[in-house]
């Protein structure tokens, strides 16, 4: 029995050194997870009788197993390679479109952008809503993106501005010369469907109040009119002519109140009986002598602010008396001010073929403070075609497409695998291993649900191999092989002394 005995010393001491040589040999594998040898006792017969019953004659190996602890976490910046912290496998199809599973996220694009393993499986998971983000299947599929054609060009279909125009912008027709058009202005480039670029601009012309004219003023709250590009001439053309106006109105309005002046003394003075006296003009004036002194001034002197919004204005923007935005009053069919809330742009391609289109305008966040001209926010959805420049993937698992024209798409989201007994998986090499009925089905989900843990783009996860402990552990292997040699050895020598009596 003793040779036996050392025997099954020398085999078992044998293959503990192959699996820590295997180890040793990993401790640089991505992913790797360290094996452990396992023994067990033989005996001869653990239900025999007599005295030999249940002496051992020796030892085995029960199970290599291995060690499903978490590696350290290696940064790469390489953005398809993808560490795993926490719990799960990776899905992989393999040739034979059989499902292994896997540590190992060194991952590649091949020439189709099929996004695969050093081996050539491909990476499984979700595929994506573009728009919404939301799946599509729950079924896992090869991943890939999109590298064989440009991302399509996007009509802009909405403009958004925020904005505060300032509270102390005088009457632009009142201002000697007038306020220019375009002083209080922005403007953002749009796209068509071709991708071509389309500029929308936005004038902003303060037209009211007036405080001077307030009483007899047909605008009484602050009020602004909005031009755009295909009205601007317009807007020039009628701020001249109303700054002409306004100069008349100012003149007129002055002159008002001297004949005022004039009719109260001249009432005054016809009530006491004494002689109508004649005020001193520093401007010129209708001769106030020539008026009835109880007679009303003709139309023609009194001051009337004009109303500019049938004159090539888009809309006109009142703000209450907090200097928010109150309503927006847009040209209706007859030309005369509707309320809107929903505002929009007519905007021309530059490509004649390709006709005009009216995004969105979404300005209801503008204000009128006392602070000067600011523009907070200008966006529009719209883009032109791009090509991919990069992929970005989450810890979630969200695949992200970036391109060219600054547009990111997630197009598709990593799915992962666990087992209620990992160390039923049968390893296959390359990283990979395979689900046995002692691991039982797989258990989908996505990356940072439930137990699942979350990836890392751009790093490794590590070999969990201590390289330490496994040259600590050969050392006691040796010794163990050693021993069981020097059992036979001893065996042989006690043996040869029996054979040798005489």
């Amino acid at each position: 029995m003793g040779f036996q005995s050392g025997l099954s010393g020398l085999n078992t001491s044998t293959k503990n050194l192959d699996v820590i040589g295997n180890n040793i040999a990993n401790a640089q594998t991505v992913g790797m997870k360290a094996s452990r040898a396992e023994f067990s006792a033989l005996v001869s017969s653990a239900l025999g009788a007599g005295d030999q019953a249940g002496n051992g004659i020796g030892v085995s190996i029960a199970a290599v197993t291995q060690q499903f602890s978490q590696g350290n976490i290696s940064i790469t910046g390489n953005n398809l390679d993808v560490a795993i912290n926490g719990t799960g496998f990776f899905q992989l199809q393999l040739e034979d479109k059989s499902v292994a599973y896997s540590r190992d996220g060194q991952f590649k694009l091949d020439n189709t952008g099929q996004i695969i393993s050093n081996n050539g499986a491909h990476l499984l998971g979700f595929p994506l809503n573009a728009e919404t983000g939301s799946p599509t299947s729950v079924t896992p599929v090869p991943l890939s993106v999109p590298t064989g054609s440009p991302l399509p060009a996007k009509t802009t279909t909405a403009i958004s501005a925020r904005f505060n125009l300032p509270a102390k912008a005088a009457i632009a027709a009142t201002v000697v010369p007038p306020t220019p058009i375009t002083k209080y202005g922005t403007s953002i480039n749009a796209f068509d469907s071709q991708g071509l670029e389309a500029p929308a601009s936005l004038y902003f012309v303060k037209i009211g109040p007036n405080p001077a004219l307030v009483a007899d003023s047909e605008v009484k709250v602050d009020t602004w009119d909005v031009f755009d590009a295909t009205t601007l001439a317009t807007g020039e053309a009628v701020l001249a002519a109303d700054a002409t106006v306004a100069a008349k109105n100012k003149t007129n309005y002055d002159l008002n109140i001297k004949n005022t002046e004039f009719n109260t003394l001249n009432e005054v003075a016809i009530t006491a009986g004494t002689v109508k006296a004649k005020p001193t003009f520093t401007t010129a004036a209708p001769d106030p002598g020539t008026l009835d002194p109880l007679e009303p001034l003709p139309s023609s002197t009194r001051a009337v602010e004009p109303n500019t919004f049938a004159t090539g204005a888009k809309y006109r923007l009142t703000f209450d008396a907090s200097g928010k935005l109150d309503k927006i009053y847009a040209v209706d069919d007859n030309g005369e001010p509707a309320e809107t809330t929903a505002p929009t742009l007519l905007l021309k391609s530059t490509n004649p073929a390709i006709p005009d289109f009216s995004p969105t305008l979404d300005i209801k966040e503008a204000t009128q403070y006392g602070t000067a001209f600011s523009i907070t926010e200008l966006t529009q959805d719209g883009y032109t075609a791009g090509e991919l420049t990069g992929i970005n993937i989450s810890e979630d698992g969200k695949i992200t497409t970036v391109f060219s024209n600054g547009q990111a798409q997630i197009v598709s989201q990593l799915s992962m695998a666990d087992f209620r007994n990992v160390q039923g998986l049968t390893p296959i090499g390359s990283g990979n291993w395979m689900e046995t009925a002692r691991s039982g089905q797989p258990i989908q989900g996505a990356p940072g649900e439930g137990k699942f843990g979350k990836l890392r783009s751009g790093a490794l996860e590590e070999s969990n191999v201590d390289l330490t402990a496994e040259l600590v552990n050969m050392m006691t292997a040796q010794r163990s092989y050693q021993a069981n040699v020097q059992t036979i050895k001893t065996q042989d020598q006690a043996l040869q002394a029996l054979v040798n009596l005489r």
